[in-house]
């Protein structure tokens, strides 16, 4: 049976480490000669660069197993990253993650959130924690609270008393105390919360984000289960949206994490348009090659639709909270640094609509060609 060892090496040892390798290491090593951590051997860079070499990351990516974790972990393997994916499912469930990183660099652990100590047996091995958790949807077992606050800041407490050299939170771009949606309240709470636990916690706030698995794009062009007709608050015309390409949050993330000066910053993520959600939706059905029929829909009664498919016991297709916080209006930041200060050119979702919407389209319009949609209509406000 193949055993992990794990090397603790003497503070002397340290200095002798080169600064042109990871910043991570470098504070990881700081880290460990104040508070006497056990250094991994894992943590070293070595190699050329790629998924058999060392990064020097040794990172514990807390919800991984979501839309946006399989991508995170992803680009830590192709840079050669040992990764824990602390997990609640079957692990016969989370067998994809095997392929994206070298033989042994992925490991798997079953975690309780409620348990302290099983937070704490996740990193305590690792210079670096990602913090993805989130649900579009509340529990018995889970509000809203207990997911965008109480596990976050349970995760950066115990990242902070660990010696954790870099904490990643991610919250929500339009997440504000006074939105009339509860999952955004809440993301603005938590993300007090963590900044308090862990004062150098880089928080990530990204907008709406599309990709093959999301719940975004996807979500509009499932409507079409229901009619032709698309039910939107104003017709969706005193709405705005800057969705953001789920490979550009990924990399954001990654960015950071190699950034020194990353620590303690809040970064806004936002693809490069502007749209109003009526023509952003009208794009999704022109692509997909199907009729657009939209209908103003009172706010009030929409909730009540909603509220019956908010009392599936499965996953809720849509809830009154869902359609809040797609009728919200993406904020503007232009204090923060964004995508362009990682290095990351934002994709535009005319260039990447196709890979998520192609599905949707019917068996004669699976080859139609891109050029033949009109793209949809920016707004600079």
């Amino acid at each position: 049976m193949a055993s992990v060892v794990l090397v603790s090496r003497p503070a002397s040892v340290l200095p002798k480490i080169s600064s042109s390798f990871c910043p991570a290491v470098l504070s990881v090593a700081s880290v460990a000669t104040g508070q006497q951590r056990k250094l991994h051997h894992a943590v070293i860079p070595k190699g050329k660069g790629g998924r058999s070499s060392s990064s020097g990351i040794a990172a514990t990516v807390f919800g991984a197993t979501g839309f946006l974790g399989r991508y995170v972990v992803n680009r830590l393997g192709r840079i050669g990253s040992q990764i824990v994916i602390p997990h609640r499912c079957d692990q016969y469930d989370i067998m994809y993650f095997r392929p994206m990183g070298d033989l042994g660099q992925i490991i798997f652990m079953e975690w309780d959130p409620r348990n302290k100590d099983s937070i704490k047996r996740a990193l305590e091995h690792s210079n670096v924690v990602i913090n993805l958790v989130g649900r579009e949807w509340e529990t018995r077992n889970f509000r809203y609270e207990d997911v965008f606050v109480t596990i976050p800041q349970q995760i950066a407490r115990a990242a902070r008393e660990a010696g954790v050299s870099k904490l990643v939170h991610m919250s929500h771009l339009n997440a504000d105390i006074r939105s009339p949606s509860k999952y955004l309240r809440n993301k603005a709470v938590g993300e007090t919360a963590v900044r308090d636990e862990f004062p150098d916690a880089i928080i990530m706030k990204p907008s709406e984000i599309f990709g093959r698995e999301d719940r975004f794009f996807n979500y509009f062009a499932n409507m079409r289960w229901f009619g032709n007709a698309i039910p939107l608050i104003g017709l969706g015309k005193k709405t705005v949206k800057q969705p953001v390409h789920v490979v550009d949050v990924a990399k954001a993330i990654i960015n950071a994490v190699r950034d020194p000066d990353a620590n303690g910053k809040t970064y806004a993520l936002v693809g490069p348009n502007r749209y109003l959600l009526h023509d952003l939706v009208e794009y999704i059905y022109a692509i997909t090659h199907r009729s657009f029929v939209p209908y103003p829909l009172p706010r009030t009664l929409y909730h009540l639709v909603a509220q019956f498919f908010a009392m599936s016991p499965f996953e809720p297709w849509t809830s009154p909270d869902k359609i809040d916080r797609f009728h919200t209006t993406d904020m503007k930041y232009p204090g923060l640094p964004g995508l362009e200060d990682l290095g990351i050119t934002p994709s535009a979702v005319e260039q990447k609509a196709i890979e998520i919407l192609r599905r949707h389209r019917r068996y004669r319009y699976l080859d139609a060609e891109l050029d033949e949609t009109k793209p949809a209509k920016t707004v600079n406000y």
